[in-house]
């Protein structure tokens, strides 16, 4: 009896903990990660570390003067030696280390055995990066950061710095205009694109910048930052009538950055410019962005008579495209599918959007016009994403690299907040002033009338 009491007791509260612990691993990840993930991946890491780095074949022979050494003193074996290892940084959701590689080794040796590390040390995933010639970092992740989006504290955003999402290494993707000046955006109903889109708009509200808006869903998306936009068009009439508008303005710029260059002899070298950004901070016109969604709609034409139109809109587009950057004037494209197959000058238009994003799409064909030119692997990774996944999306650019990302959820009514609180910084463009949104009035709320009892008598 008193065996069986004794058992009760230890393992009573052993059961409790072990069940708590595997709670905490499916709720809350992070916490799990803080209290039990962490210590048990660093010891595992600390104790297998050398045999881990041979058994991926990481490991080099020594220095002869090392083995000499290892001889004289010992008398053991001469083993091969692992990358020397940096100190281990713990993070909210993993570990960060530094390795500095062999003579012989590159970075490509360590990426190729990622998978196995991952195993080897517990964790969710294992990223290489390429920190200075002869060192890498391993970024090590504890569990999978994209379920429930948490975006980091440290972000990294600034002037048409956008921190819009979070990679799955855990750091946070930022939409860099400056960087990256135009971006494709495709994805199907409810993938989470009018969430991306939420983000970049509520960001840029936040910095003196112009934001223009094509909506040709009669303004369903981009109506309720109208207190933040400087023109808004709600279909294709009106976007006909407002991109030769932003072709003046981009040429007017252009203007001016030519009068600066109109330069005497023995002028300074910083003051000679040929883009908004080096003309001084009081003559340089703000920059504009301007967010196209749905972009098929005004490639789509019903009949002939709509052709030269539509034919007149992409040509527009194009030149923004391609001459915009240096006049501050940025693209964001949205739509569903996007291709040749929606018409003259489609192509032409895409290849000038550096910047790609992909969320789950309904075709493997829609995936590779977004990612098929500049990332053909990151087709398949685009084609995976679940629909029980909204947000989730694959990130790439023309140097080739692309990443997983999810956006976080904002709400329309605290993204159109945030816009209206920051109506005070749309700035004043002239040229854009007769396609500024009217703005709705407030409701005007009626108090319900004061119904007084009527007294009975007898």
């Amino acid at each position: 009896m008193s065996d069986w009491m004794t058992l009760l007791e230890v393992g009573g509260p052993l059961a409790a903990f072990g069940g708590g612990a595997a709670y905490t691993r499916a709720r809350h990840p992070g916490v799990y990660w803080s209290t039990v993930g962490l210590p048990l991946s660093t010891a595992r890491l600390l104790g297998s570390y050398g045999s881990v780095m041979e058994a991926c074949g990481l490991t080099v022979q020594p220095s002869r003067l090392r083995a000499f050494a290892v001889k004289a003193t010992t008398r053991r074996e001469v083993r091969p030696v692992p990358p020397r290892r940096g100190i281990i940084r713990p993070t909210s959701t993993g570990l960060r280390l530094r390795l500095r590689l062999a003579p012989g080794q590159e970075p490509a040796d360590v990426a190729a055995s990622a998978e196995r590390l991952r195993h080897a040390w517990g964790v969710h995933a294992v990223y290489v990066n390429d920190v200075k010639p002869g060192v890498v970092e391993l970024r090590l992740v504890g569990f999978d950061v994209l379920r429930d989006v948490r975006m980091p504290r440290k972000a990294g955003g600034g002037h048409l710095k956008i921190p819009v999402a979070l990679r799955e290494d855990a750091t946070a993707f930022v939409r860099d205009y400056r960087a990256v000046p135009h971006q494709l955006t495709l994805g199907a109903t409810l993938s989470g694109k009018s969430m991306y889109l939420r983000h970049l708009v509520t960001g840029l509200a936040r910095q003196p910048v112009g934001l223009v808006g094509i909506d040709c869903k009669r303004g369903v998306e981009l109506a309720p930052f109208a207190a933040r936009l400087s023109a808004l068009a709600t279909d294709a009439e009106q976007a006909a009538e407002l991109l030769p508008v932003l072709i003046k303005e981009m040429e007017d710029r252009y203007d001016l950055i030519k009068a600066r260059q109109g330069i005497a002899p023995g002028t300074p070298a910083e003051d000679i410019t040929s883009d908004i950004w080096g003309l001084p901070e009081n003559e340089r016109p703000v920059p504009v962005v301007l967010f196209v969604d749905e972009v098929a709609e005004l490639f789509l034409v019903a009949t002939k008579k709509d052709e030269e139109r539509r034919d007149e809109m992409v040509t527009r587009l194009i030149r923004l495209a391609q001459l915009g950057r240096a006049a501050g004037i940025y693209l964001e494209v949205c739509g569903q599918r996007f291709g040749a197959e929606l018409g003259k000058g489609a192509t032409m238009l895409r290849a000038q959007l550096t910047g790609r994003v992909c969320h789950r799409v309904n075709d493997e064909a829609s995936a590779k016009m977004a990612l098929g030119d500049i990332a053909p692997e990151a087709v398949m990774a685009a084609c995976a994403i679940a629909p029980e996944r909204p947000g989730l999306a694959v990130a790439g650019d023309t140097s080739g690299g692309w990443s997983r990302i999810r956006t976080p959820y904002l709400s329309l009514g605290d993204a159109a907040r945030i816009c209206r609180d920051s109506a005070h910084l749309t700035p004043e463009l002239a040229t854009l002033e007769p396609f500024r949104p009217a703005l709705p009035a407030s409701p005007v709320v009626t108090p319900a009338p004061v119904v007084r009892p009527v007294p009975v008598t007898d």
